[in-house]
């Protein structure tokens, strides 16, 4: 499986981040230990949804709509807590 994720800053709730993993748990452990240089400022993180798909391509082409301009709104209205 293939997972697409939103990450919240526990530090500074304003900021957020939207990736793509196989291994979720993994790569959220990676995050918190300042192992990703874009995200390593606003640590810790904690996990706010996730959606799993069956293939990469799946999953990319889900997170690159998350990043657009409509994929934020659908987020903001769906997704974000």
């Amino acid at each position: 499986m293939h997972y697409v994720y939103l990450l919240q800053s526990q530090s500074d709730a304003t900021h957020r981040y939207t990736g793509l993993t196989a291994d979720l748990k993994a790569r959220l452990a990676r995050h918190n230990e300042g192992g990703v240089p874009s995200t390593a400022a606003h640590r810790p993180w904690s996990l706010q949804t996730y959606i799993a798909f069956q293939t990469r391509a799946q999953a990319g082409v889900f997170e690159r709509y998350l990043k657009s301009g409509s994929g934020r709104a659908f987020a903001n209205r769906h997704l974000w807590s």
